[in-house]
């Protein structure tokens, strides 16, 4: 990806100051755009059944988190070491299933990066209305999940196939749906055309 396109974390912050972060969401892009209610993923339901307490809403908040530059520094960190801790492997090698979500010990496929990395954030005082499980289309049009940090600064996004935390929009991806920031058990159109089907997640790291 070209640099022009690389939106930093710190430079993310550093807008604060101009105003430009705390633009009113419904009309800065920095901000993603639902569009109405959504399908669960089948793993997620599945992974509600048998764990209860990873889809509790716990402490929710209407308001933006206020992403400090601690703050960021613990996204860009917890993004990073997961990403290095865990071995990709799709479902079907690990589980036999095509679609089986749970936190990872070694190996996982994306969205188990995903639960590891919400998990951990929220052990360090994030609340969970700010850590959205979010399902995309990637670079090859498959499905794949990520981890969006929605805060007062903008979406951010953590990503196992990179350790860089990007604003949203600067993401090459097809967003699809994502958790409800009042109900993590309710999900969310980002796709006005999009019928939410409910598609295996498959999304590994790229080899670098």
């Amino acid at each position: 990806m070209r640099p022009s396109v690389i939106f930093s974390v710190g430079v993310a912050y550093l807008l604060v100051g101009s105003g430009l972060a705390f633009a009113d969401p419904a009309a800065s892009k920095e901000f993603m755009r639902v569009f109405g209610l959504a399908q669960p993923p089948y793993g997620f339901v599945s992974l509600c059944e048998r764990s209860p307490r990873e889809c509790s809403p716990g402490r929710q908040e209407e308001q933006r988190f206020d992403a400090t530059p601690e703050r960021f520094a613990q996204l860009e960190a917890v993004n990073r070491m997961v990403n290095q801790e865990i071995e990709p492997v799709t479902d079907i090698e690990l589980y036999g299933e095509a679609d089986y979500w749970t936190l990872p010990t070694t190996k996982g496929d994306c969205e188990d990066y995903v639960l590891l990395k919400r998990k951990r954030l929220i052990a360090m005082g994030w609340p969970p209305s700010a850590l959205l499980i979010t399902v995309v289309r990637d670079e090859r049009g498959d499905g794949h999940a990520v981890l969006t940090a929605r805060t007062a600064q903008g979406d951010f996004i953590l990503d196992n196939k990179t350790d860089e935390i990007k604003i949203w929009h600067r993401v090459r991806y097809q967003f699809i749906m994502r958790q409800s920031y009042l109900n993590p058990r309710v999900w969310m159109s980002l796709d006005p055309k999009e019928r939410s089907p409910s598609m295996p997640l498959a999304g590994v790291r790229k080899a670098r």
